[in-house]
Order: structure tokens, then sequence, then C-alpha cells
């Protein structure tokens, strides 16, 4: 069997984002999140008020 030897990579310095656009991205998750959670209470209450009203 052949004697393989792998090169490690380089290391690469991790380059941060600017505080703006990270800020900017986690926005845009929070607005998403809520917006799923808000439509998943809202269904929730609809379809408790159905049964509530049909009893």
């Amino acid at each position: 069997m052949a004697n393989l030897q792998y090169e490690r990579p380089e290391k690469t310095t991790d380059k941060k984002l600017p505080l703006n656009e990270e800020e900017a991205s986690l926005k845009g998750t929070l607005i998403a999140v809520f917006m799923i959670g808000a439509f998943i209470v809202i269904s929730w209450i609809s379809v408790f008020s159905l049964f509530i009203s049909r009893n």
C-alpha cells in the first residue's frame, strides 16, 4: 500500500465582518423568526377559537 502524505492546509486569518454588516444580518433573522412565531400563534388562536365556538 502506498504511503500517502497529505499537506496541511495553510492557516487563513479569519476576516471578521464590520459590526454594522453583522448586525444587519442578525436583524433580518430576528424579524423572520418573529414573523414565523406570529404566524404560529395566530394560527393556534384561530383554531382554538373555532374549537371553542363549536362546543
